[in-house]
């Protein structure tokens, strides 16, 4: 150690560098932040208009494969020299067949010349850039520092020959401990020639350094190992493969590293691409250990740890998408941002990459980044970056501007398009020429938005090429992957995005369907909780519908609707992903043409799309599909050739709005704009026979209530039957007699999916409903004969042998109501029955008051017969009341509110039973007829079901989804009727 000591002061650099340098050329005046002086009386052009060789305005340019764009005869002459690389970027050339003309930018050169006639410019305005050779010749130092006498290098290099030898020989582990800080210190201090970097990569000292790491517990003594490896490593590429040809020194290093030898990492970095299972190794932790330390605290190497860290985090992200979670729940995010402006490419590159997959992975890391990240830097690597990390470059700012806050985007859009040493348009839009196919839409669309920052023009070179490059992917049928990443582009385009970055298109389209549930859930409560109050909350939702109209505009006009034709051929594609998105993409722009000029790009959507929409809607069984194709339809209804083509289907569509109408207010709105021009939409009803049961030897049907998907029956022998049915078929799955006497009344309560039945036997038993049929849970002793029974979950009313209604508490306990009557039928709705009595009077009685009030007074009896209420229902706030005909009005119809009368239905049938639906009255009477009967109107008779002949219609029940109608007649017959 004292030979080093006395030579401290004697041993100066003594090494020319180990490699020839490398020489960046001077920067491409294209890209150039500075901007050249006018100067003379002359004006300079702009710099993306002069060629980098001739420093004159473009005549012919052609852009290379790099990127870069030269006059088509100075780039010819250099490649004629024998060059076959990039004179500015130095890459080496694929092709040295020039591509064909720029045309884009030979026409902006052109527009720009014509609106600055008689501008002189020459070269000197602005000079030629100087293209230097990428690799300078290693040339001999003549500094007199440098030089020092030859009898003390042959004295260090002999003390540095017994530092090798017992590192590689001796068994002593603490000589060869002291063997590595006598090479490293020598290292330090002096820049060693070819001859001593040669001795240390031998493979024997190699191995004797790894023995080192395998044995030492020395922090200073592995440090120091670790260095020499990575200096050696970081020259020699034979080090890296003596170090890689056992697979013990690799993990031995992972496990240092692992264990907090933070140096490791620029050794793991050198080794990275002869190890395969990198992913595997668990490294990630120890990354974001060294990446979140400041460089100052870190050892200075060959190369900065923090940057070796960084690039291998991306490789390991890249190969396992599921760890970019763990990176974003990390302080490290904000200095991966940081690498962003490092010097490194590769460093740059890969910061690039993991901020990419952590916005795709958790997309609340998005505003972080966008309020951290500079964004020069990125802009500034696009040139000389490969292909692929061009896409990622452009994959990250394209993820960057799905802010869940429409200014923010816009901010960010303004940021890229306007700063980095280049213009971003101008640059996206070369680049979009030769991209690949798959990642043309997302080239496409940044480029697009950028564009539409700002109002649209009537003409935009890179708009209308955005827009060319979006339609010819969608379309282009061998190649999947472009054609759904157009629709999704296009879709995504609407603008609004959840926090984690998800487009919002659909969710917002079901919500303005009148789907407000859906888009609730699907829209979390934290998606304006960055707001700051109400004005900024209005800024925000101006400020989207602003950039939503603008684009759909673009969208939509672009060659007079060529894009709906598109959307229609995607439509009719097999691949689920690519039919969802184009059903999106084109349910909003034809929602949108309601908010545009119109130009006549109705007329062309309407061709391309109306028919396909009507199909959509006729045939989807999803909810929200059918939602969504009404919406679109709903644009057309002003169109009297749109409105035309949609009562070609009128049955279909009413058939489908009836089903959509308990959804969405929309298919309300629709319905009424069908009826205009017919006396009701009722009549579109169709009624067709689906099954008939002969069940004459249990009797009568006394009732029938329908529940979900089953049907019960009650008969007058006691016995209650369970069905089940599709189609024509209607299948009995239980049959039980409990009671002993006729089960004159079922009752559900939907709530608790619960069946009641009430019957001449005195008593009401309780049923629960399963999926094989019914069980008898509870029985109550009633004290009366059941009839008519109506059920809450805390009492039942029904009707006794003697006058009035019976109230009987669950609990036991019971009441008379209405005593001076002989009630014939009830409701009982909202706390309050509405009876019907044999004298023909209709009372309400308020349960909460105890309040009675006459709705109709009774009559006299004529002739000695009575003229009973036989039936009496509640729909809509209003009652509807069956009784005689002979007043020329059999059932009448008064308000709830006032008891006023405000129609009747003047049918002469004898009415025993009675349904209502939304827009339909069925009754059932002798004959077996049940007459249908406009609700609404409640003029004439629509239609006649016949069900017998010598038979009485004793009960009726529709099912909740309206869908069919259920009848039981006097002579055992059940008949359901599919209603369409």
């Amino acid at each position: 150690m004292e030979l080093f000591d006395s030579r401290q002061t004697q041993i100066q650099k003594l090494k020319q560098p180990i490699s020839a340098e490398s020489s960046r050329s001077s920067p491409n005046p294209l890209m150039a932040d500075s901007e050249n002086q006018s100067g003379g009386g002359k004006f300079t052009p702009p710099k993306d208009f002069v060629c980098p060789i001739t420093s004159t305005l473009f005549d012919d340019p052609v852009t290379l494969e790099t990127g870069q764009t030269y006059e088509r005869k100075a780039i010819q002459e250099w490649l004629d020299r024998g060059n076959s690389t990039c004179p500015i970027t130095r890459q080496n050339l694929q092709s040295t067949q020039l591509p064909k003309t720029n045309y884009v930018l030979k026409r902006l050169i052109a527009s720009w010349q014509e609106q600055n006639p008689g501008i002189a410019f020459s070269p000197s305005d602005n000079p030629s850039p100087q293209i230097e050779p990428m690799v300078k010749p290693i040339m001999p130092s003549t500094s007199p520092v440098s030089v020092i006498s030859q009898a003390a290098i042959d004295s260090a290099v002999s003390e540095l020959r017994i530092a090798i030898t017992n590192l590689c020989m001796s068994e002593i582990l603490k000589e060869s401990e002291m063997a590595v800080l006598r090479i490293e210190r020598f290292w330090q201090e002096a820049n060693v020639e070819w001859d001593i970097q040669n001795m240390l990569s031998k493979p024997p000292v190699i191995n004797g350094f790894v023995e080192v790491l395998f044995n030492s517990v020395d922090p200073r003594v592995l440090a120091a190992t670790v260095f020499l490896l990575s200096e050696l490593g970081s020259r020699d590429n034979a080090v890296i493969q003596t170090l890689t040809q056992v697979d013990s020194d690799v993990e031995c290093i992972v496990a240092l590293f692992k264990k907090g030898l933070m140096e490791a990492v620029v050794l793991i970095y050198l080794l990275r691409h002869c190890i395969l299972n990198l992913v595997e190794m668990d490294l990630v932790d120890s990354l974001l250990m060294v990446i979140r330390k400041r460089d100052d605290d870190l050892a200075n190497m060959c190369l900065k740890p923090k940057s070796a860290a960084v690039v291998l985090l991306g490789h390991i992200v890249g190969g396992s998408e599921s760890i970019a979670n763990t990176v974003t729940s990390e302080k490290a995010l904000e200095r991966i941002i940081s690498s962003l402006e490092s010097e490194s490419a590769e460093e740059k590159t890969a910061a690039i990459g993991i901020l990419l997959r952590c916005m795709q992975q958790d997309g609340h890391c998005r505003n972080t980044i966008a309020d951290k990240a500079e964004l020069a830097p990125v802009l500034d690597s696009f040139m000389g970056a490969k292909d692929e990390e061009r896409f990622e470059i452009v994959l990250f700012l394209s993820e960057l501007v799905k802010l869940n806050r429409r200014t923010f985007n816009e901010q960010i859009l303004r940021i890229i398009k306007d700063e980095g040493p280049f213009s971003t348009m101008h640059t996206l839009l070369i680049y979009l020429q030769t991209a690949a196919q798959d990642h043309c839409p997302v080239v496409a669309s940044l480029l697009l938005q950028l564009d539409l920052l700002a109002e649209p023009r009537k003409m935009s070179i890179y708009r209308e090429e955005a827009m060319d490059t979006l339609i010819s992917c969608l379309r282009n049928t061998e190649v999947p992957t472009a054609q759904i990443a157009a629709a999704e582009t296009i879709m995504s385009l609407q603008g609004t995005f959840t926090t984690s970055g998800k487009p919002l298109a659909r969710a917002v389209l079901l919500k303005r369907a009148g789907l407000d549930k859906i888009y609730k859930q699907r829209v979390r409560m934290d998606q304006l909780s960055n707001f700051s109050g109400e004005d900024e909350t209005v800024e925000e939702e101006k400020a989207a519908d602003n950039w939503e109209r603008k684009m759909a505009f673009v969208l939509a006009s672009h060659e007079f609707g060529l894009l709906f034709e598109a959307l229609a051929e995607g439509l009719k594609s097999r691949i689920s992903e690519l039919c969802s998105a184009c059903f999106v993409s084109a349910t909003w722009l034809v929602h949108m043409l309601n908010a545009l000029p119109d130009t006549g790009i109705r007329g062309a959507a309407r061709l391309c799309l109306i028919k396909r929409f009507i199909s959509i809607f006729k045939s989807a069984k999803d909810t929200e599909d059918k939602a969504l194709a009404l919406l679109a339809l709903g644009s057309f209804i002003r169109d009297p050739e749109g409105m035309q083509e949609l009562n070609s289907c009128r049955r279909d569509i009413v058939k489908g709005l009836r089903e959509l109408k308990r959804y969405t207010p929309l298919a309300f709105q629709m319905l009424k704009v069908f009826s205009d021009g017919q006396d009701s939409s009722a009549e579109l009803w169709d009624h067709k026979e689906l099954v008939q049961v002969d069940c004459s030897e249990n009797g009568e049907v006394l009732s029938v209530v329908c529940f979900e998907d089953k049907i019960f029956s009650g008969h007058s022998d006691g016995t209650i039957k369970v069905w089940t049915g599709k189609g024509s078929i209607l299948h009995l799955i239980q049959e039980i007699r409990e009671h002993t006497k006729a089960v004159t009344s079922l009752a559900i309560l939907q709530s608790k999916e619960i069946v009641y039945s009430g019957s001449l036997d005195r008593t009401t038993r309780v049923w629960s409903i399963g999926n094989e049929g019914i069980q008898c849970v509870e029985v109550h002793d009633m004290k009366d004969q059941v009839h008519n029974l109506a059920v809450t979950n805390s009492f039942s009313c029904f009707i006794p042998q003697s006058n009035g209604i019976k109230a009987h508490s669950w609990s036991g306990g019971s009441k008379m109501l209405n005593s001076s009557k002989s009630v014939k039928c009830f409701a009982l709705v909202n706390g309050k029955i509405y009876c019907g009595c044999h004298d023909s009077s209709v009372q309400e009685i308020d349960l909460v008051t105890g309040t009675l009030s006459t709705i109709q007074t009774g009559s006299r009896k004529l002739l000695g017969k009575s003229n009973p209420i036989h039936c009496i229902q509640y729909h809509s706030g209003m009652i509807y009341a069956a009784g005689s005909s002979l007043d020329g009005a059999a059932v009448k119809i008064w308000s709830a509110a006032n008891f006023s009368l405000v129609g009747s239905l003047s049918t002469t049938l004898e009415v025993r039973a009675m349904a209502i639906s939304s827009e339909l009255i069925y009754l059932g009477g002798k004959g077996g007829c049940v007459e249908i009967w406009d609700r609404e109107k409640q003029n004439r008779i629509i239609d006649t079901l016949q069900t017998g002949t010598n038979c009485k219609v004793l009960s009726l029940a529709i099912d909740p989804n309206e869908e069919v109608l259920v009848t039981g007649t006097s002579d055992g017959r059940i008949q359901a009727w599919g209603l369409s």
